[in-house]
């Protein structure tokens, strides 16, 4: 019996990531093999690293090899240092602690949240409460932006999804609008503050502003585009809408909550609330807030390190060494110079710049990109806020625009319900530009 023939991808694949394998092997060598230092060798491997890798993580895959983002970013980050386009101490200092160390935070409060039951509360609560399907679309759509403007979005999308699913189905509705609204609303309410989403954060280091001043800058734009959400998927989806709800029974009481747990989780997620808008430095109030909640007898320490994102953690690693690599070796002033001319500074041309970026190779990798570019404007705060708001924004064009849509898809999936590409581009399409008009009206 003769081996099934690989596709023509997989061979390309591995050639090309040999081909690249020997490049960073001669910068490496380079110095002993050529007359001279061997610094266009590491030009021309940090260039062909920075390619490939962000290639490769805008496809999120490598045809032929069972690696994910996690594992592209780490493997560039290891050929940076291994062709000497940056050495080990530099690379170190590349990556940004201070952001790592709230993501993780974040994510230890969210996943005690979780763990208590305090979002079944929350589900068991609409689902009494909201009147008929608008007013459970809003209601919805209300407790996604809201929590995942304090709250990492993707770890929101991850426990909302499958029960904005079942409370849809008990009303016999169709789940497809409610779904859609849960994932645009986590995104377009992670507009509103540092701590939103990952990019977000990045940012909340990079530009220095305060939490609080982000906020008034940028949670006016989170609650017009939620309204400017709401009504276009109640127009896109109005047949929707028309249809009788079935008679309701009162739900039963929602299981695994943990009543003390719960109150605990929720006192610490005001606490760091309150310690950001305070001026306490993010990462070290969520860190601290979140080392706190494992000091528990309720709940063993490795069932909240098993909520944590580890891969996303060592992307966001392996990503800060592959653009400082490519910083350290191709941004020469003729390179900021072209940038230069592309006008940033400008509202709507930042925006549309960010926004094609973000849906090519994703928000996070496109703040990084930018980051050289911003930093060298007459006001880099506010072109922050104007990266802020508009990779944000473009994770709602498409279904691949943001990890929160795919974690919604696919939790929804799991659970016999479709949200295809098309039938999220729908809606996805109209919703971004909306809410990009007013983001750059507001920030213009």
């Amino acid at each position: 019996m003769t081996a099934p023939a690989r596709p023509l991808a997989h061979w390309a694949s591995l050639i090309l990531l040999g081909a690249l394998i020997l490049l960073a092997a001669g910068a490496a060598l380079a110095p002993w093999l050529l007359a001279g230092d061997g610094a266009e060798a590491r030009v021309v491997a940090a260039a062909g690293i920075f390619t490939a890798s962000y290639l490769a993580l805008a496809i999120g895959r490598i045809p032929g090899l069972a690696i994910d983002r996690a594992g592209i970013a780490l493997v560039g980050a290891s050929l940076m240092v291994a062709s000497g386009a940056i050495s080990l101490p530099a690379a170190y200092k590349a990556i940004d602690i201070d952001t790592i160390t709230l993501l993780l935070g974040m994510m230890i409060v969210v996943a005690n949240l979780r763990l208590s039951g305090a979002f079944a509360l929350v589900a068991a609560w609409i689902a009494r409460r909201a009147a008929g399907p608008v007013a459970l679309l809003a209601a919805v759509a209300l407790v996604s932006g809201v929590a995942s403007a304090f709250l990492v979005n993707d770890a929101i999308c991850l426990v909302l999804a499958p029960l904005v699913v079942e409370l849809a189905l008990e009303a016999g509705l169709r789940p497809l609008p409610y779904l859609l609204a849960t994932a645009m609303a986590s995104n377009i309410g992670s507009v509103a503050t540092i701590t939103g989403n990952p990019q977000n954060m990045l940012i909340g280091g990079f530009s220095g502003l305060p939490y609080a001043t982000f906020a008034g800058a940028l949670a006016p734009v989170a609650g017009l585009g939620w309204l400017a959400m709401l009504g276009l998927v109640l127009a896109l989806h109005r047949g929707d809408f028309r249809r009788p709800e079935r008679p309701r029974v009162a739900p039963p009481p929602p299981r695994g909550v943990n009543r003390v747990l719960v109150g605990r989780a929720v006192a610490a997620t005001a606490a760091v609330i309150v310690l950001f808008f305070a001026g306490q430095p993010p990462a070290k109030a969520a860190i601290v807030v979140g080392a706190a909640l494992l000091l528990t007898r309720r709940v063993k320490s490795w069932r909240v390190y098993a909520e944590v994102d580890w891969s996303l953690l060592l992307m966001f690693a392996g990503l800060f060494v592959i653009v400082a690599g490519a910083e350290q070796r191709l941004l020469s002033p003729a390179v900021l110079a072209a940038v230069g001319r592309l006008h940033l500074e400008r509202v709507p041309v930042l925006a549309g710049i960010t926004l094609v970026l973000s849906n090519l190779v994703s928000n996070v990798p496109a703040v990084l990109v930018l980051r050289p570019f911003v930093a060298a404007l007459a006001d880099p705060r506010r072109a922050w806020l104007v990266v802020a708001m508009a990779s944000t924004l473009a994770g709602n064009l498409t279904l691949l625009g943001s990890i929160a849509n795919l974690i919604v898809a696919e939790k929804a999936a799991r659970r016999g319900v479709a949200m295809t590409f098309g039938a999220y581009l729908r809606v996805g399409v109209p919703v971004t530009l909306v809410t990009l008009g007013i983001g750059i009206w507001w920030l213009g």
